[in-house]
């Protein structure tokens, strides 16, 4: 479908399914080339001053056939970016088979502080998962989907498995959390759970979070598709999308991320910089009501973000015992104009006290990095990523539904 914007440019409507089904129909790599890209990958993340993650669980990859290479780089202590992984079956209708030899071959936190198991999700349920792609109607959840999700909440919470479960609406939401009660009365849980996304959740669910103890990891979703949310649900529904204060005020264990690398970018700076500014990277003003401090957004993707790993007693703040992790910015994030919060990167970045990025005044504590293979590789041809723009915040407006906001392109191009 085309549309035109008032300032003469024009968009389609893209599909994310249609880019993911080409991407992949592309050459699969050598276990020589995953392993370069893998490392260059963790390269670039230390590049913008990133020590640890927490990965949600892949869509596509079985465990553990398809972990070989970062498991490999573990035991060469080659790992650059601590990772704690979840699981996610790739099976729909086979999940409890998965989730039973997941059981069967491994426990969560096994590893070390580089590279360490971290339970099951972020998809448990095929039947349970809404997609989210703000361009296209709220997805329907399959029937009945709370008989199967409740055998296997059931069987993670009486092997004392964290889990966690992709949910963007609260559609979906408020029957995954009937299901979540109901097995923590029978089952009390002795590992964390959380909720993943939480777009459209509704105080009364963000009041049933917080009184189970779990957590919701929030990502910048809104900052990529805040034009698109806007256009089909209206400019007062995304003044709190996802509802980040509402959520901190119920006392709910609060962690940000990007949700990358297929549906944002995978730069924690832009990240900060919508949950300070609450506008989108086109420059879009979503509110004014759900912003955050620069310390509290920075205190939910260090400190708070570490609790989703089990692992808020040793990293996320600086203190003793902590682990030896720190960035040296090339930029004071505290003190920049808003727009310049996305093209912070760091000047050196060290993991366990080891250097593992440095340029600049700095650059003569490099590392050596591999040269990118295949030969096609984009970074042979473009190089490493360019810092990203966002639009000036006095942007002339572009109407959306009804609204007049400062955006730098049309609503969703």
């Amino acid at each position: 479908m085309r549309r035109e914007c008032r300032r003469g440019c024009s968009s389609r409507k893209p599909s994310p399914a249609l880019l993911l089904a080409a991407l992949g129909r592309g050459p699969q790599l050598s276990p020589d080339d995953r392993e370069n890209s893998t490392r260059l990958f963790m390269r670039e993340l230390n590049r913008l001053g990133v020590t640890s993650c927490v990965d949600a669980g892949g869509i596509g990859e079985a465990y553990p056939d398809d972990y070989a290479t970062i498991a490999k780089l573990a035991k060469q202590r080659q790992i650059t970016v601590r990772t704690a992984y979840s699981l996610a079956s790739d099976h729909p209708r086979g999940e409890a088979n998965d989730l039973l030899t997941w059981i069967g071959n491994t426990k969560p936190y096994t590893g070390d502080a580089y590279y360490r198991q971290n339970g099951a999700g972020e998809i448990l349920l095929h039947a349970a998962d809404d997609r989210s792609n703000f361009a296209q109607p709220r997805p329907a959840s399959a029937n009945g989907f709370t008989a199967d999700l409740s055998a296997l909440v059931t069987l993670l919470a009486e092997n004392n498995w964290p889990f966690h479960l992709h949910a963007t609406y609260d559609e979906t939401i408020g029957p995954i959390l009937d299901v979540i009660e109901r097995v923590n009365k029978r089952t009390p849980f002795n590992a964390p759970f959380w909720l993943d996304h939480a777009e459209t959740i509704s105080d009364r669910n963000i009041a049933r979070v917080a009184a189970l103890g779990g957590g919701i990891a929030i990502q910048d979703r809104m900052a990529f598709a805040g034009e698109a949310f806007v256009e089909r649900y209206g400019a007062e529904r995304a003044r709190n999308t996802p509802p980040v204060k509402k959520m901190l005020a119920a006392g709910v264990i609060v962690g940000a991320g990007t949700d990358a690398t297929r549906l944002a970018s995978y730069n924690p700076w832009v990240a900060l910089y919508w949950l300070v500014t609450q506008r989108t990277v086109g420059g879009l003003a979503l509110s004014t009501q759900n912003t955050l401090g620069r310390e509290e957004a920075l205190r939910l993707y260090t400190a708070g973000s570490a609790w989703f790993s089990g692992e808020e007693k040793t990293k996320g703040t600086i203190a003793p015992d902590m682990v030896a992790d720190v960035a040296i910015l090339s930029d004071d994030y505290f003190r920049v104009p808003e727009n310049v919060i996305p093209t912070i990167a760091a000047d050196l970045t060290m993991v366990g006290g080891v250097v593992v990025h440095a340029q600049g005044d700095f650059a003569s504590l490099a590392p050596t990095v591999p040269k990118a293979s295949p030969s096609w590789s984009p970074i042979t041809v473009y190089g490493a990523a360019h810092p990203p723009v966002v639009a000036h915040v006095d942007a002339p407006p572009v109407h959306v539904r009804g609204g007049a906001f400062g955006a730098g392109c049309c609503p969703g191009g």
